[in-house]
This record gives structure tokens, C-alpha cells and sequence, in this order.
């Protein structure tokens, strides 16, 4: 695989993390593993991480194609 195919891929998966950890926020959704919830300020600290990880992805793909 390449560098570029590499950026895109993981940069894609990380807004998709991100959109769906909003979403949740947004409408109220539970997330539970077993019997443990999962609080909504953990989907909000997700989120921050998915949206950075994502941004930071796509500004390499761009330094990596110039």
C-alpha cells in the first residue's frame, strides 16, 4: 500500500469515527460494551481525538502529492 493510499484510507476512517461520535452527542444514542455505559463526555473527548487525527492525515496527504 502506499503512503498515499495509506493517508487517505486512515484520514476517511477517522471522519467516519468523528461524524458517528457527533452523532451520538447530537441525538441521545446509548453505547454500551456488556454491561458498562459509556458517558457522553467520552464521545465528546473521541471526538476531538477522531477530528484531529483525520485533519492531521489530510494535511499530510497534501504535503505528500505537492
Amino acid at each position: 500500500m502506499s503512503e498515499r493510499s495509506y493517508l487517505i484510507i486512515s484520514g476517511s476512517i477517522f471522519a467516519l469515527i468523528g461524524v458517528l461520535h457527533l452523532l451520538r452527542v447530537i441525538f441521545g444514542w446509548s453505547a454500551s460494551v456488556g454491561t458498562l455505559m459509556a458517558p457522553f463526555w467520552m464521545s465528546l473527548i473521541i471526538l476531538v481525538i477522531a477530528a484531529f487525527l483525520s485533519v492531521w492525515a489530510f494535511r499530510l496527504y497534501r504535503i505528500v502529492t505537492s
